[in-house]
């Protein structure tokens, strides 16, 4: 039996968590519920997983897993937004957004890193220093007496 219109739009509604990130509405590929995939999956566009997926995930664009998917595999993605779970270490090139109920185990490598309140993080986190050469002082020049100093130690 179908659900009402009401269950349906907010399924609907649940499904579309994050269908508009950066204007990005083009699923390339889905890993539905009930789906078990092994393997590596290398795609330039954008993947959602809703089941259960294990081995080597890879993506220039963005990875979506849903609520209630499972991912044991390194991921590297563009960006990456998760609901489900992912045990594995994770490299995300823009930002990584963990939306409760959200588990990760495992490292994650991102410039942004996003989570909400409820998710469930186990792992080492390594972000990307923005603007390094401001944050870099150059070499005082030494004073007089500071330049005599050390000249007088290195006798």
């Amino acid at each position: 039996m179908a659900g009402t219109d009401q269950e349906m739009a907010a399924q609907k509604s649940s499904d579309e968590f994050d269908s508009k990130v950066d204007g990005e509405t083009q699923l390339n590929v889905y890993i539905g519920k009930g789906v078990k995939f092994n393997g590596t999956l290398i795609y330039d566009g954008t993947i959602r997983v809703d089941g259960t997926m294990e081995g080597e995930l890879r993506t220039a664009g963005s990875l979506w897993v849903g609520e209630g998917a499972v991912i044991a595999a390194q991921v590297n993605a563009g960006r990456i937004i998760s609901k489900g779970t992912i045990t594995g270490d994770v490299v995300a090139k823009k930002s990584v957004q963990l939306r409760a109920p959200a588990a990760l185990n495992g490292s994650i490598t991102t410039p942004s890193l996003a989570m909400e309140a409820g998710v469930l993080f186990n792992g080492t986190v390594a972000m990307a220093a923005q603007h390094v050469s401001r944050l870099v002082a150059a070499p005082m020049p030494m004073t007089e007496t500071e330049a005599h100093s050390s000249a007088s130690q290195a006798l």
